[in-house]
């Protein structure tokens, strides 16, 4: 991995860096105006519009409310109760709206059963035929992830339930089978990270790790989806299993979205919104960064 794109990745972690841009004057809006194109929106009412014109061109929708590493159990049924807002305010079915959610929003990482009772709420709640696809994050906190994700799964919700399998990850073999073994649907990623040890780097050896998964989620006849903007990978897994689901990023790539559309391919569009929208912004910066 490049310098520059390894120093974003760590730029996008810095509430001082978000201070400081914030503080100069017109910065916070220039942020905003470069941001705006991969977020739907500072509010649910933002949000909403945009995930109403995806689903009218036929694609589905993840909608996720921005917002990770809450401590607080106060704070975080106030997220799971903004969630339940949410699920009352979308589309209904046949409308294909999912939600999507990290569980470190949640305070899994000082609360970890709590987490999982707030998620299994969430779930709960859900229409039949809509999951919540639960985010990656750290490889630190994947066996925590891991463990509220088979939880909830255990109480009869793995058909509502989403999980996030990172290929880059050394040990995601293994999770993909306990994944799978749960019925968990599994939407298979790159990985979002920079990880200091147990991980492939970017490039090469993080794309075959994503090839070998997808043969075998596809060998294994789980309910999955690629979600990622290389084409070239994407096209390996549907040219040798057919027409399996598309994930992509609001704002990246979007003219891909056509093309797989008339092709049957399934899609579907993250769609995140709220106030902490600058680090997200960063991320996706420093990922178009292929060096």
């Amino acid at each position: 991995m490049g310098v520059d794109r390894a120093a974003l990745f760590h730029l996008a972690t810095s509430e001082r860096l978000e201070r400081a841009v914030k503080r100069v004057p017109g910065g916070e809006a220039a942020a905003w105006r470069a941001a705006s194109r991969y977020v739907a929106g500072r509010s649910r009412e933002d949000a909403l519009p945009t995930a109403v014109r995806l689903l009218e061109a036929r694609h589905g929708v993840s909608l996720d409310l921005f917002g990770e590493w809450v401590s607080d159990p106060v704070v975080a049924d106030r997220v799971r109760d903004d969630y339940l807002e949410l699920v009352g305010t979308l589309p209904p079915p046949p409308a294909d709206a999912w939600l999507a959610v990290d569980l470190s929003h949640l305070a899994l990482a000082t609360d970890a059963s709590g987490a999982a009772a707030r998620l299994a709420v969430i779930a709960r709640a859900l229409p039949d035929g809509r999951r919540v696809q639960v985010g990656a994050e750290e490889a630190a906190l994947t066996d925590a992830v891991l463990g509220c994700v088979l939880e909830v799964a255990g109480l009869g919700m793995a058909d509502r339930l989403g999980a996030t399998v990172q290929a880059n990850l050394v040990r995601s073999p293994a999770d993909v089978e306990v994944l799978a073994d749960a019925g968990v649907h599994i939407r298979l990623v790159k990985g979002a990270y920079v990880e200091p040890a147990d991980a492939y780097p970017y490039g090469e050896q993080t794309d075959v790790a994503f090839l070998r998964l997808g043969f075998r989620l596809a060998e294994r006849s789980t309910p999955w989806s690629m979600a990622t903007h290389d084409a070239r990978v994407r096209e390996a897994l549907q040219l040798a299993h057919g027409p399996v689901p598309v994930e992509q990023l609001l704002g990246v790539r979007p003219e891909a979205l056509s093309d797989l559309q008339a092709r049957g391919i399934p899609t579907r569009v993250y769609v995140p919104y709220g106030e902490d929208w600058f680090r997200y912004w960063l991320r996706r910066v420093a990922e178009s960064r292929g060096a």
